[in-house]
């Protein structure tokens, strides 16, 4: 703007050299012309700097016209001005009309309930950011301490069938006290009839009010008007209107749940209302996610059902509550998480076996139909589960494609494949510190393939870890016990071995011409020595 200005001051003086003397303007006719040049739309584009130019090419036409009287090149000067000024106005007048126009047929193709996203995206470029959401507060308030786990359920009135009481009663029966202490339950009462809403607090409180009180239960709901608006929705996959409207729903009650536990625990696990825990389920999380330590996930998973025993860090649920709500209408949730994890760079599924929770409800929410789903690798008493520590893999056997040596170590459906191995070839885990083990238990074959195992070879471990050129390896081994079928298991190894061990290896001991899968290794640890 400075520079406008100071260019249209720079022609006047110009003229007054022209005319020989300067002239005597009336004041107010400044102000005016000071108006006018100060107006912000005159500096909006180019349109001020070609008017600029083309009042220097006027006033060399009038060093020119000598004909013309000095006296006359004032006033005329200052029409010109007025006019240019005023015609550029006009112009830039037109431009900003246009773009209203251009806004206003933007906004004609958003439907009028467009207002009621208003809460909902306010924050939505800041993804890392929890969604501005006044909840109700039912029944307890969280702790100030973070926990270990939290636990959500979003609940609806169902048309027939009510598991909700049973799925809570469920989560703390399997619970001994001291994973009590690391958990939190947060219940979302997603539905907008508040007399079912209520009759479900009175119900929770009687039965539950201990947990309530210890700051383990908290019962919550986002009020109706933070809602986007679900009619007129997509019809996706040719879905009746009223299964858009239901799994569309979903999807936010889920992400305003997820948005509420941010910052209630380290780590988030989302339960459906009709489900059913395997015993000291807690520990089990516990182990695996200590044996994944080190290792990139996004998603854990220790159900394949619906969106039931899906483990998250707490730190993601910010944005994927911000994804299930811009995507709220195009595909049920279950769905949505598997892009949401695939976005987040973790291309497969990280599931568990045995599952640690297990669908119970006959009755779906939806209508009331009927839900005979179950999950055929569910066990009640899934204890059991090994702990193995944080390591690292090596092996010199061929492996094939990408069926990796992580892959026979982990808890997940999924195995190691390699080419036949040779006499003294080996497969060995380095532990990221000494550890006391109790058990080993290594099966080798498949259903499928149960030829591919180990013919012949021993279990052995070691100590006194020693850098060399393939990487870290135990320089002294004891061997624990030969393979028998493919399999072995030893038990009480820390009364066998005296030292805190670093190393387990298998050893090859015979050429096989079968290939070789090693299904799992599975480690059950006690407790670190004192230091």
């Amino acid at each position: 703007m400075d520079s406008l200005q100071s260019q249209c001051i720079f022609i006047l003086q110009e003229a007054w050299k022209l005319s020989g003397n300067e002239p005597k303007v009336e004041p107010g006719w400044c102000a005016e012309l000071r108006g006018i040049i100060n107006h912000k739309s005159v500096y909006s584009g180019g349109l001020g700097s070609h008017c600029v130019h083309r009042m220097r090419l006027v006033w060399k036409s009038l060093d020119k016209m000598r004909c013309l009287r000095k006296r006359a090149t004032i006033p005329f000067l200052g029409f010109l001005i007025t006019f240019l000024l005023f015609l550029n106005l006009y112009m830039e007048d037109g431009y900003v009309l246009e773009g209203n126009k251009r806004q206003l047929r933007e906004a004609s193709a958003h439907p009028p309930s467009s207002e009621r996203y208003v809460h909902t995206f306010r924050d939505l470029s800041n993804f890392s950011g929890t969604i501005n959401v006044t909840y109700r507060y039912l029944a307890g308030t969280p702790l100030n301490r973070k926990k270990y786990l939290t636990i959500g359920l979003a609940s609806v009135k169902r048309k027939r069938g009510n598991y909700l009481l049973e799925t809570i009663k469920s989560i703390f029966d399997q619970s001994s006290y001291e994973e009590l202490k690391e958990i939190v339950v947060v219940v979302h009462l997603a539905d907008f009839d508040l007399v079912w809403c209520e009759n479900q607090v009175q119900e929770i409180t009687r039965k539950f009010a201990h947990h309530i009180i210890a700051g383990r239960l908290l019962v919550i709901q986002a009020p109706e008007e933070y809602y986007p608006s679900l009619d007129g929705l997509k019809r996706n996959y040719n879905d009746p209107e009223d299964r858009v409207r239901f799994r569309s729903k979903q999807n936010v009650d889920y992400a305003f749940l997820l948005n509420f536990c941010t910052n209630l625990s380290h780590f988030y696990m989302m339960l459906e209302d009709d489900v059913r825990c395997s015993r000291n389920f807690l520990t089990a999380l516990k182990k695996v996610i200590t044996s994944r330590e080190g290792t990139y996930w996004v998603m854990l998973e220790f159900s394949k059902l619906g969106y039931i025993g899906k483990l998250y860090h707490s730190r993601d649920l910010p944005r994927l509550a911000h994804f299930l709500l811009m995507f709220y209408q195009e595909m049920p949730c279950d769905w949505l998480l598997i892009h949401f994890r695939g976005l987040l760079a973790q291309k497969d599924v990280i599931r568990f076996k045995p599952s640690l929770f297990q669908h119970m409800g006959y009755y779906s929410s939806y209508k009331g139909a009927e839900n005979k789903l179950k999950d055929d690798d569910f066990e009640e008493d899934s204890i059991d589960i090994p702990d193995n520590p944080p390591a690292s893999l090596y092996t010199n056997i061929n492996v094939f494609e990408n069926y990796d040596a992580t892959k026979a170590y982990s808890t997940v459906d999924e195995y190691f494949w390699g080419k036949p191995p040779s006499t003294g070839d080996f497969f060995v885990i380095v532990f990221n510190k000494p550890i006391k083990i109790s058990k080993i238990r290594i099966a080798t074959g498949s259903d499928d393939r149960q030829n591919d195992l180990l013919h012949h070879g021993v279990l052995e471990v070691g100590e006194k870890l020693v850098g060399t050129k393939k990487g870290k390896q135990c320089s002294s081994f004891i061997t624990l016990g030969e393979f028998k079928k493919g399999k072995i298991e030893v038990q009480d190894v820390d009364h066998k071995i005296a030292f805190d061990i670093e190393c387990v290896r298998i050893v090859v001991t015979g050429n096989q011409k079968e290939w070789l899968i090693i299904r799992s290794i599975s480690l059950w640890t006690t407790q670190p020595p004192s230091q």
